[in-house]
């Protein structure tokens, strides 16, 4: 059974730059740069373009990662598009970024899957990416996490809470097959449903006939969402207790579970949700400052495109080399959690 390993990485973020002082005087929300920084370590992120979807983002970021793993589009097997907002409630965000990336004009049909697991996402579709890959089936694996919140975000001071931390942006890996000994050593998910409204973004609910239920006395088809289905709910302190026990469960398993102590880990690349949750989780694990990578300051929460964007961002700079060990650890909604360790 050969190993898998990320043969590429690449990243992309909108242009646009969306400050904490810019929520402010841009969009009236009442905050500040200094709340927003104490409690989330978040002082700016990036904004898509009206008419700029997931998939579309996700284009410049695959196609990097594809050149960076020494790769034509035309070796890529499958693709796993990870995000919790695609362009429509269906299809996947997956068969766009096939027809984006051109692979339908040159008859590579190749088959498209949607992982869904929102912060976590990343993490599951390496899971499932890397055992594609060890199956045999397929050599070539493009995992994709994609997000534009943007167009989801309450931008008042009624959603700043959750409006203050979310960005657009995608991160990109190529997994790949080889017989080499390097590659994903194991991977470690769980999930808790019990508590999936602590954390949701209704939008419509399928319980109700219809899901959408109509515009008043409305007769043409119409409907109307409620403020509380059509954005996104969090309590915030339920959350952050949960993520820290979580991630450091997680990544406790995965260690004894691969023989190896925290400080065989050369660089740890946690989920950027929150940057007070992940100074908790390594103020507990006593993992020192030099090895725990971000980017939340300049990007906000990207839900699944953190970890791969992360890992690009450090494979450019030269902080993250061949023969490195990684710990990829991430929490969200669901709740669901992973850690995944990586021999560079």
């Amino acid at each position: 059974m050969p190993n898998a390993y990320i043969s590429g990485t690449g990243g992309y973020v909108p242009d646009r730059v969306v400050t904490n002082d810019d929520l402010a005087n841009d969009y009236g929300i009442e905050t500040s740069h200094e709340w927003i920084v104490q409690r989330t370590g978040i002082e700016a992120r990036r904004f898509a373009p009206e008419g700029v979807c997931s998939a579309d983002l996700a284009v410049p970021a695959a196609e990097q990662a594809i050149a960076n793993a020494g790769l034509d589009k035309t070796d890529i097997d499958m693709i796993v598009f990870a995000t919790l907002s695609p362009k429509h409630a269906f299809p996947g965000d997956g068969v766009y970024l096939q027809e984006k990336l051109g692979l339908c004009e040159v008859g590579r049909f190749v088959p498209a899957m949607d992982v869904r697991n929102q912060c976590s996402g990343f993490l599951y579709g390496l899971a499932a990416a890397s055992s594609m890959v060890q199956s045999t089936m397929v050599k070539n694996v493009l995992l994709v996490g994609g997000e534009t919140h943007s167009a989801a975000l309450d931008l008042s001071t009624r959603g700043r809470t959750v409006a203050s931390l979310f960005g657009d942006g995608a991160g990109a890996v190529v997994v790949s097959a080889t017989e080499e000994d390097r590659g994903v050593r194991g991977w470690y998910l769980g999930a808790d449903g019990r508590f999936a409204d602590k954390l949701c973004q209704k939008v419509w609910d399928m319980t109700q006939r219809p899901f959408i239920p109509p515009a008043g006395a409305d007769t043409d088809g119409a409907g109307q969402v409620e403020p509380e289905l059509m954005w996104a709910h969090m309590e915030g302190r339920y959350v952050f207790k949960n993520a820290v026990e979580r991630m450091v469960q997680s990544l406790v398993s995965a260690c004894w579970d691969q023989g190896i102590d925290l400080k065989d880990v050369d660089l740890f690349a946690f989920h950027q949700a929150n940057m007070r949750i992940n100074q908790m989780v390594a103020q507990t694990m006593g993992i020192p400052d030099d090895k725990l990578i971000h980017n939340i300051h300049k990007y906000g929460n990207t839900t699944a495109a953190t970890i791969p964007l992360l890992l690009a961002e450090a494979e450019q700079t030269g902080r993250l080399t061949r023969g490195m060990k990684v710990a990829c650890v991430a929490f969200g909604s669901g709740f669901t959690w992973g850690t995944a360790i990586v021999d560079w």
